[in-house]
C-alpha cells in the first residue's frame, strides 16, 4: 500500500465539513488566487466558457465572473458542500441570471465528467495537490480544453509545510502530511499530456502563528486534513503531542511559528495538432521557467 495515496472519500468529508467556514480561513487561497488573477492581465484570450476545477466555495469564480462577464462558468468541486456554499454566496443578479451564466458540477478532477473540447479556459487554484495521479489529471484537462485554449493553475510544491513535516519527524510511525510534486516534474507532465508552451514558476509564502494549535486549526478550517492512506486513525496521545510541540518550538523565529508554502504556478496552451508531411505528430519536449 502506498501510504501517500489520498483517500478521496475522507477528503470529500473533510471539505464538506469545512465548506461553511472556508472563506473566512482561506487566507493563502485568496492571496494565491489574487496573484493568479494578476497574471491574466497578460493573457489576451476572451473565453466563452471557463472551467474552475476545484472551485471550493466560489471566491475565485466570482472574481473570474467579474473579469469575464460574458463567459459561462463551470464550477467543479469534489465536495457538494463547497458547491452549495458557492451557490449561497451568489448575488441577486446571479440568482436571476445564473442558469445561463453558471453550471455546477460535483466531480473529481482526475475523472472529469465533461465533454471533450468543451471549454476555452481551465482555471484551478490550489486544487491539483489533491490528485493521486497528476498525469491522468492533466490528460483529462487537456481533453476537455478546446484547441488554442488555456490552462492556468496553482498547486503546492515539496517544501510546503516543511516546518510541520520536520516537527512530526520521530513523533510516531504514521504519515501526517501529503506528498507534493516538484515543479519540474509538473512541467514534464504537461508536455506529455499534450500541452504546448508550458511556463512554470514558484514562490514561497509563509504564514505565522502563535502556537502549534493555530497551525493545525487553520488546516482543519479549510478541510486540509491528512487524508493519506498512511495517516493515524485515532487521536494523538499526550506524549506524541508534547514531542510535536517541542520540535516545532525549536523553529520559532521572532516570537512566531512559521508555516511555509511552496506555491507552484503554471500555465500552458492546448495547441492545434501539428504533423509532419508524412502525418507524424510534432510534440514539444521542453518548458520554460520564469
Amino acid at each position: 500500500m502506498n501510504e501517500f495515496v489520498i483517500d478521496k472519500k475522507q477528503m470529500r468529508r473533510s471539505f464538506n465539513r469545512a465548506a461553511a467556514g472556508y472563506d473566512a480561513a482561506a487566507v493563502l487561497q485568496r492571496e494565491v488566487c489574487t496573484r493568479m488573477l494578476g497574471r491574466l492581465e497578460y493573457i489576451k484570450l476572451q473565453p466563452s466558457r471557463i472551467l474552475d476545477a476545484g472551485c471550493g466555495p466560489g471566491w475565485g469564480m466570482r472574481q473570474l465572473a467579474a473579469k469575464y462577464p460574458a463567459a459561462q462558468l463551470v464550477a467543479l468541486d469534489i465536495a457538494i458542500g463547497m458547491l452549495q456554499n458557492a451557490r449561497g454566496h451568489s448575488g441577486w443578479w446571479r440568482k436571476l441570471f445564473g442558469g445561463a451564466r453558471q453550471l455546477q458540477v460535483c466531480g473529481d478532477i482526475e475523472a472529469l465528467p465533461l465533454a471533450a473540447n468543451s471549454v476555452e479556459m481551465i482555471w484551478s487554484n490550489l486544487a491539483l495537490q489533491w490528485c493521486n495521479d497528476l498525469p491522468t489529471a492533466f490528460a483529462g484537462l487537456h481533453r476537455v480544453l478546446k484547441n488554442d485554449g488555456l490552462l492556468m493553475f496553482s498547486t503546492l510544491g515539496p517544501d510546503t509545510l516543511k516546518e510541520l513535516r520536520l516537527a512530526f519527524h520521530g513523533v510516531d510511525s504514521h504519515n501526517h502530511l501529503n506528498r507534493f510534486a516538484d515543479m519540474h516534474d509538473i512541467g514534464d507532465m504537461l508536455i506529455h499530456a499534450g500541452f504546448a508552451e508550458p511556463v512554470m514558476d514558484m514562490e514561497y509564502l509563509t504564514l505565522t502563528y502563535d502556537d502549534v494549535r493555530g497551525v493545525l486549526y487553520d488546516l482543519k478550517r479549510i478541510g486540509a486534513h491528512n487524508a493519506t492512506a498512511g495517516r493515524g486513525r485515532g487521536l494523538m496521545g499526550k506524549n506524541a503531542w508534547a514531542r510535536l510541540v517541542e520540535n516545532y518550538e525549536q523553529l520559532r523565529r521572532d516570537g512566531k511559528l512559521p508555516a511555509t508554502y511552496e506555491v507552484v504556478y503554471g500555465h500552458a496552451w492546448k495547441p492545434q495538432l501539428r504533423t509532419t508531411m508524412d502525418g507524424a505528430a510534432i510534440v514539444q519536449t521542453s518548458f520554460k521557467l520564469k
